[in-house]
């Protein structure tokens, strides 16, 4: 199967260095995912927060990117796949 959403990939650059909605909250986080549509950091679904489900759920935007050190896959969460993507 095939990722139909692709064309949403619009950006490998984050707007910021953590979490975004953690980072104004005080708030800490396990692992980073980038959206590949506006650059949106949010933190991983083992986190507390769960903020990169969270930005999905309310944007509708569908490939996340993981910006942990090492790690080079993409998810979409329209299609539950994974992917590679580069940057």
């Amino acid at each position: 199967m095939d990722c139909g959403h692709l064309q949403f990939v619009k950006t490998d650059r984050p707007n910021s260095t953590g979490c975004e909605e953690c980072l104004k909250m005080g708030d800490t986080w396990v692992h980073l995912r980038l959206c590949r549509t506006c650059g949106h950091v949010g933190c991983c679904d083992d986190s507390k927060n769960k903020h990169a489900t969270k930005h999905f759920h309310g944007t509708k935007h569908p490939i996340i990117t993981s910006l942990e050190p090492g790690e080079t896959w993409s998810w979409c969460y329209v299609d539950q796949l994974g992917m590679e993507l580069g940057r």
